[in-house]
């Protein structure tokens, strides 16, 4: 087995603790793993993604202040039919998207808003 270092915030420090917690585990390298798995998990099914796809895009991100989403929402204003917008507390926002496009453009975007790193919490529920 492999080992390397890695530095974290203390943020992710906590929420890593917290995944170590939440699912038993008996070391923070445990938490590591079963988040690549997660991680992995995720790209597969997303990877799955072909053709024409339907569904509900779920966004909660940070700094309302911050025109990314705007700017990301006008790259693919073909394939958002419907955008919802509500303020939360600590200056977030929620996006809900009722997306319609190629399942190739879904990818895109989704890959575009993890890289911006600026969104807490992401998911795409498909019809």
């Amino acid at each position: 087995m492999g080992v390397i270092s890695v530095s974290l915030n203390e943020d992710s420090l906590r929420d890593l603790d917290k995944i170590q917690e939440e699912y038993g585990l008996h070391g923070r390298s445990e938490a590591v793993r079963v988040s690549i798995a997660a991680a992995i998990d995720e790209i597969r099914e997303m990877g799955e993604i072909k053709g024409e796809v339907e569904g509900v895009l779920i966004i909660v991100r940070r700094h309302h202040d911050d025109p990314w989403m705007i700017r990301l929402q006008a790259r693919y204003e073909h394939a958002i039919k419907t955008q919802l917008h509500s303020h939360l507390r600590g200056r977030q926002c929620l996006e809900v998207m009722v997306v319609s496009c190629d399942g190739s453009d879904l990818s895109a975007m989704l890959k575009d808003i993890k890289s911006e790193g600026k969104a807490d919490y992401v998911k795409f529920v498909r019809s």
